[in-house]
């Protein structure tokens, strides 16, 4: 799925994507897109590993990009996100998300998310639902 234009949108202005130092990649399969994030201050609780709200949070933002990127000119919400984690990061390392999505309704998208350590190892889980509305908010 091709997120470049996605990417554009989302770093002209600071938002979720900067707070968590997201790099948002483009991939070859139309139903999947990935970003990698480094484990820093920004995104570990006080023990210095990966927090898992900002899993959570990489999870609902790269689910988002997807939607926007199959459905441009709409706004796509999270609307629920539910997650296990499995593997603790630890401060330093840098995680990659994948996402696919499983259902593209016109206006629900369903993304399975999953986030990989540097071995690639499955260290969290979750399940992104996006509500998908046309910027024009008549229809």
């Amino acid at each position: 799925m091709n997120i470049e234009k996605v990417s554009e949108i989302l770093n002209k202005k600071h938002n979720i994507v900067h707070t968590l130092g997201l790099r948002l990649i483009s991939t070859d399969d139309p139903d999947t897109c990935e970003a990698e994030m480094i484990v820093g201050d920004n995104v570990r609780q006080p023990f210095g590993f990966l927090a898992g709200g900002a899993s959570l949070a990489l999870a609902e933002t790269l689910a988002g990009a997807g939607s926007m990127a199959l459905r441009p000119n709409c706004s796509c919400v999270g609307i629920n996100v539910s997650g296990n984690h499995l593997k603790p990061v630890a401060e330093g390392e840098t995680v990659r998300a994948v996402a696919r999505v499983v259902s593209k309704g016109y206006k629900l998208h369903v993304w399975n998310v999953d986030i990989y350590n540097a071995g690639n190892e499955l260290v969290s889980t979750s399940i992104v639902t996006n509500y998908i509305r046309p910027l024009d908010a008549s229809k």
